[in-house]
């Protein structure tokens, strides 16, 4: 008898009407050795007959069992199917779920290959109810490139985060040997039998391929085992697979595994439940804090560090049950970047709450509650999204409601001298007509830590919606203080609206239709109301229209109605104005002497873009400049050149009939250059990190994404270069021409060559006004910290977290110096007030040239500004506190920076300010260093950069 390649165990509980679907997706895949084993968990639907339907209609490709009674869980059914099956290997399939069509094929090949125990691949989340068919795949930095594990061990983060036992093929003589078996009678069992497997696995090898397409409904009627929080079994439950993933972990020594899962318990686990707990009742989050706490008591406390500050205090503030400050914290959470709690400051830092930190036998609170890096205290206060708590709620039961409110006031900042004025907002969420309707607040007053507020909306005469397309309303309050405008979102909190009654309303297309308010709590907990019928002659009608709904002439209207919204809504998209750029303003005559500037895909107005124009203007270049700029306001840019927001329909309109673009970084990949227009690009750095196609990213893209990234680089027709590595490494990397490169040096740095040339003929170092904008003390030498870009691990940006501690440097190097902060620009960053001037955040400064010539020193890692700063010769410090892992990182490095540093390279905060301390020493111990470091990087930066390029392309001389 022919054994199967692969076993896919398909578990159904009444669930008749999708199982076909999947089990089609199994009987379809490319692999022809398949079979399928159907275990039913004794449904009381169709879905055993179905099954035996299934089995009747392939034989020998299906076969089909049931439990005798309904085990409630996945474990059984699955544990049955593995006794059942007969195949090589072993694959698991829920009803309402699929396989990708080479699934088994590629996982097969894999482990054949590799001769492993698991072959595991990416999952991928789809988004049933999502109009846009969202999907989003799961943990895919961990499926990035094929590889093959020895252990656990050597990659933590799969047992950590990946627990699911459905994207995976096992060895079905190794599940056997090892007596691999899901638990039964308990939920979550696929992060225990997930556990399990990894740790017994002789070998694991991971596939970047899609393997299984996992089914969402968010807004399903019946919740999954896995979605239905509220009840508090199903927090028992969890608890407990935890606990035995822990002792499995413990029994084989894997304690960095313990601590990662730790934190992913912080972090993922528990702030699921926490989500809930606004919504929730006090019987609920009693049991929940005493089951909770119990197995918080052993978490690691390093997985601390490793989580957000909010999760780290959501875990705190529930160990002590500290409601009053923990509800608030685990709303911020839900809304992130919400401020919920008014703050406390004690000796220069800043603290989520007062409660706790005064406390000396509570060592941690001051640890975990510090919030000073978040920048609550210097963001400016319109840029907070400040907490908004519903304090009560009156309707007169037919178109009225009164609110009240209170809004958190953090530190103080809203003075009480503040005039105060509020506005309530209805706003449609769907944007129609009529967007919003606002009512004033009658009153509005400080008390303290908040500001309370209380106002009457009379919705029924004042409120018009259409009736049909805009069917939820949001509210807002606007509250002006002083010369601040804030604008805040209504959190329901612990309020009860089940009472409230429907307020009636008078749509503008038909009361027939629809004509009653009702207040909702959105999934983040905030009010909104939804638009539904209640008299009986709009029920009538809304039977009359969903029984229309289904006729011929309904198809045609509904097929009419589609076209137009989503010609409407597609107007706007990227989609449709890359066709609009291509198919008619390409068309469109080139403009002679257009420019477009861009620099930093329209984040500044800075580096070498910066410079050329400032040239143009110097020598009087007779050109329409256009910059680019991103974000709602520009800032910065100069008045006399037009304005354009980076993908406006103006901004592609100027792109495709300029005569000229000038940017450093990329103008949108999709846009293709026309002829006439000529591409000078910049670059923003000499790198050190290998870029382009000597990356393994670019090569593993395949040929169609290397392909694309071709094409853009292709588009440019000339690639400034400053030394002959750049020509080795970029110029190679992005496949350019030889007669592409100009070696004219960057354009940014001809200040800096001056700066120097200067400081060199009259042996003075002149500050300028920078350093009195800033406050520097003219007696104190000036460092700069500029490190590179940081992301965490799923690439995503996030708050700069300082690697050395900038209150320890105040206090011991303060005196002597100030250090000036600028993170790389998609980054941020907040200073404690302890510091004062010692420590300046220069971030804000978009165009850093000016900051290099006034440092007289620069710290940084291993960003590209090393190489520019080198023009000034003067000392650099490497604080290379994770070099291993950033050299050793799967894209690699050109040189090695220990090599070639010219400075000391530093690994800890004492190192680096034991470097600092012995500054002048190492200026001189150095200076050849840097000599030879500016010839081999810096060999074309002369100084007139931005000359060459105005001469060559704009002016008569150079044309």
């Amino acid at each position: 008898m022919h054994v199967p390649d692969v076993s896919v165990v398909v578990i159904v509980y009444n669930d008749a009407e999708r199982l076909p679907t999947a089990v089609r997706s199994v009987l379809d895949q490319t692999l022809h050795g398949v079979e399928v084993v159907i275990v039913d968990d004794c449904s009381q639907d169709r879905s055993f007959a179905v099954a035996q339907e299934l089995e009747a209609a392939h034989p020998g490709r299906v076969r089909a069992f049931r439990l005798p009674e309904n085990s409630g869980g996945c474990g059984a059914p699955r544990n049955h199917g593995i006794r059942q099956a007969t195949g090589t290997y072993v694959m698991f399939l829920d009803s309402d779920d699929v396989l990708e069509r080479n699934a088994c094929r590629n996982m097969l090949d894999a482990a054949e290959r590799t001769g492993s125990d698991l072959v595991s691949g990416m999952c991928v989340r789809v988004h049933l109810d999502n109009r846009w068919g969202k999907t989003t795949e799961w943990y895919p930095w961990i499926y990035s490139r094929t590889r093959t594990l020895e252990s656990i061990t050597e990659d933590p983060d799969l047992l950590v985060y990946d627990t699911l036992s459905t994207n995976k093929c096992y060895r079905r003589a190794f599940l056997l040997e090892q007596g691999l078996e899901f638990p039964v009678g308990i939920h979550y069992e696929d992060l225990l039998f997930s556990a399990q497997a990894y740790v017994a696995a002789r070998r694991i090898t991971l596939i970047p391929n899609h393997v299984y397409y996992w089914n969402v409904v968010e807004k399903a009627a019946t919740k999954s085992i896995s979605n239905r929080r509220h009840e508090i079994a199903n927090f028992v439950h969890r608890m407990e697979i935890h606990r035995r993933v822990d002792e499995l972990l413990a029994a084989k020594g894997f304690t960095e595994i313990k601590t990662a899962k730790d934190a992913k318990f912080l972090k993922h686990d528990l702030v699921l439940h926490l989500r809930d707990l606004p919504l929730l009742g006090d019987a609920y989050r009693q049991e929940f804090a005493r089951l909770a706490n119990g197995y918080l008591a052993g978490i690691d406390p390093a997985a601390y560090d490793n989580v957000t500050h909010l999760q780290a205090i959501c875990a705190y503030l529930l160990g002590k049950e500290d409601w009053d400050n923990l509800l608030p914290a685990a709303d911020a959470m839900i809304n992130k970047g919400r401020l919920t709690s008014p703050l406390a400051e004690r000796d220069g830092r800043v603290y989520w709450c007062a409660a706790h930190i005064d406390d000396p036998a509570d060592t941690e609170a001051r640890r975990i509650l510090d919030v000073t890096e978040q920048g609550f205290h210097t963001t400016p206060l319109s840029s907070l999204a400040l907490g908004n708590r519903l304090t009560s709620y009156e309707d007169d039961g037919r178109g009225s409601v009164t609110l009240a409110g209170s809004v958190v006031n953090p530190l103080g900042r809203i003075a009480p001298e503040a005039e105060l004025k509020a506005s309530l907002e209805f706003r449609a969420r769907r944007q129609v007509g009529v967007r919003s309707f606002s009512f004033p607040v009658e009153s509005v007053r400080h008390t303290g830590d908040t500001i309370e507020w209380e106002g009457t909306a009379d919705i029924g005469s004042t409120v018009r919606p259409l009736g049909i397309i805009d069917a939820v309303w949001d509210v807002r309050l606007k509250l002006t203080a002083g010369s601040d405008r804030l604008t805040t979102r209504v959190s329901v909190g612990g309020l009860d609206l089940e009472s409230a009654a429907r307020l009636r309303v008078r749509p503008r297309l038909t009361r027939l239709v629809s004509d009653r308010f009702e207040p909702e709590v959105t999934k983040k907990g905030n009010l909104s109301y939804v638009l539904i019928a209640e008299g009986p002659a709009a029920v009538r009608t809304q039977a009359l229209i969903s029984g229309a709904m289904h006729g011929r002439t309904a198809g045609v209207v509904k097929k009419t109605l589609r076209r137009a919204l989503r010609a409407r809504r597609n107007l706007g998209s990227g989609e449709q104005k890359v066709k609009v750029y291509h198919e008619v303003f390409s068309k469109l005559p080139i403009k002679k002497g257009t420019v477009v500037f861009e620099s930093h895909m329209g984040k500044q107005y800075s580096d070498s873009p910066k410079a050329i124009y400032e040239e143009m203007v110097r020598q009087g270049v007779a050109v329409e400049a256009i910059w680019s700029y991103a974000g709602a306001k520009p800032t910065g840019f100069p008045k006399e050149a037009t304005l354009v927001k980076r993908w406006s329909w103006p901004y592609l309109r100027a792109l495709a009939q300029a005569e000229f673009w000038i940017d450093n970084q990329g103008f949108p990949l999709a846009l293709a250059k026309r002829p006439g227009t000529t591409y000078i690009q910049t670059w923003h750095g000499s790198a050190l990190k290998r870029m382009g196609f000597h990356e393994p990213r670019t090569k593993a893209q395949g040929r169609a994404g290397q392909d694309r990234f071709q094409a853009a680089v292709n588009r440019f027709d000339h690639f400034l270069v400053r030394s002959e590595h750049d020509v080795r490494t970029l110029a190679k990397g992005f496949r350019l021409r030889d007669e592409v490169l100009l070696r004219t040096g960057y354009p940014r740095n001809d200040a800096l060559v001056e700066a120097h040339r200067a400081e060199t003929q009259s042996g003075e170092r002149v500050r300028g006004p920078l350093a009195a904008e800033l406050g520097i003390d003219p007696a104190k030498k000036v460092l700069l910290y500029a490190p590179t870009f940081r992301a965490n691990a799923d690439g995503a940006v996030e708050g700069f977290e300082f690697p050395f501690d900038v209150e320890e440097f105040a206090d011991r190097l303060g005196d002597r110096f100030t250090l000036l902060v600028r993170t790389h620009y998609l980054n941020s960053v907040s200073l404690p007030p302890s510091v004062g001037d010692r420590v300046v955040d220069v971030s804000g400064h978009h165009d850093i040239t000016p900051l290099l010539a006034l440092a007289d020193g620069l710290i940084t890692d291993y960003s590209s500004v090393m190489f520019d700063y080198a023009v000034l010769d003067r000392p650099m410090l490497f604080f290379a506190y994770d070099y291993d892992a950033y050299a050793g990182d799967i894209r690699g490095t050109y040189f090695d920076l220990k090599e070639k540093a010219p400075g000391p390279v530093v690994a800890t905060a004492d190192e680096l300010f034991q470097a600092i301390a012995a500054f002048d020493e190492a200026d001189a111990k150095y200076a050849e260093a840097r000599q030879r470091f500016l010839t081999e990087f810096g060999e074309y930066d002369r100084g007139d950069a931005a000359r060459q390029i105005v001469e060559k392309f704009f002016t008569r001389s150079g044309k």
